[in-house]
């Protein structure tokens, strides 16, 4: 239910004030309720105000302190003082108008001092600097400043957009590093993991030429035991012409054939023979010096 009034009588509502006058002086104030007025001694409700929470938005561009153009976007919130309601109703035409012009004087005053930066880390000092003006102000005229938000910082579009590139930019230079270093380490235990399997490689192919040349010497030990006469050397080259022919079998009968041109012949089995004894003994040799 709203306000109401006539020249004899008026409503109130909970929310709000009345103002009476007299013979067009200010007498008293109305509180809620229903009120009767005598016209005929000059008395009658002037008007009624709301002692609800207003919410004014102040929109106001300034420069910064690196010559930056912003925008702040603030919002206020404010009520009339119960008690001194006469006062808001007399003394102020246009109270909006008022309070936008006192925010703006403070803000640009306050603003210009501080660079870009400073102005989004402190932006709660502005709101509270512009809350002790206005309450020192709005005070005397019967208003109370409620609550004083910065609600927006927009700075030039230029500058935004420069803003966001320099960080777009730290942001891939610290990527870049991070990268970097992974890839360093990808590197540093790929050589590592290389450097393992050369070295157990050579420790396999050791071993297998070991066992290879054991086997030989213990071949050629059974050898000359069951046969009498017979002389290491010859053994041993009994042995190689038959991995020699051995392994011209397995060639010939290898699905991926190849071409291999070799020498052949009596004369030429026994110069074969001879190096793949010799590279045995020096293998061996190198095992035991090793």
């Amino acid at each position: 239910m709203g306000n109401s009034f006539c020249m004899l009588c008026g409503c109130i509502d909970q929310a709000s004030v009345g103002i009476v006058e007299r013979w067009g002086r200010f007498e008293k104030l109305a509180e809620p309720g229903l009120h009767f007025f005598n016209p005929c001694a000059g008395q009658w409700l002037a008007g009624i105000l709301s002692t609800r929470i207003n919410s004014l938005d102040v929109r106001i561009e300034t420069k910064t302190k690196d010559n930056v153009f912003v925008q702040l976007l603030c919002s206020i919130q404010y009520r009339i003082v119960r008690a001194n309601a006469d006062d808001a109703f007399y003394e102020l035409q246009n109270p909006k108008e008022q309070i936008q012009a006192y925010v703006f004087d403070v803000v640009r005053a306050l603003v210009p001092r501080m660079t870009l930066d400073e102005l989004f880390e402190q932006k709660g000092e502005v709101a509270k600097a512009v809350l002790e003006e206005l309450e020192k102000v709005m005070g005397a005229y019967g208003y109370s400043i409620e609550h004083i938000l910065m609600v927006d910082i927009i700075p030039d579009p230029a500058v935004r957009k420069a803003m966001n590139e320099i960080n777009a930019a730290q942001r891939l230079q610290l990527a870049s590093v991070y990268k970097g270093e992974a890839e360093k380490i990808l590197q540093v235990k790929r050589a590592e993991a290389e450097a393992e399997a050369k070295y157990l490689g050579g420790v396999g192919v050791a071993r297998q030429r070991q066992a290879i040349t054991d086997g030989l010497r213990e071949n050629i030990l059974n050898f000359s035991h069951k046969v009498e006469g017979a002389s290491a050397k010859e053994v041993m080259d009994l042995i190689m012409i038959t991995q020699y022919f051995d392994t011209i079998k397995d060639l010939g009968n290898s699905s991926n054939n190849t071409t291999v041109f070799l020498p052949h012949g009596p004369g030429h089995v026994r110069d074969i023979s001879d190096q793949i004894r010799n590279g045995l003994m020096e293998a061996s040799a190198a095992q035991v010096d090793g």
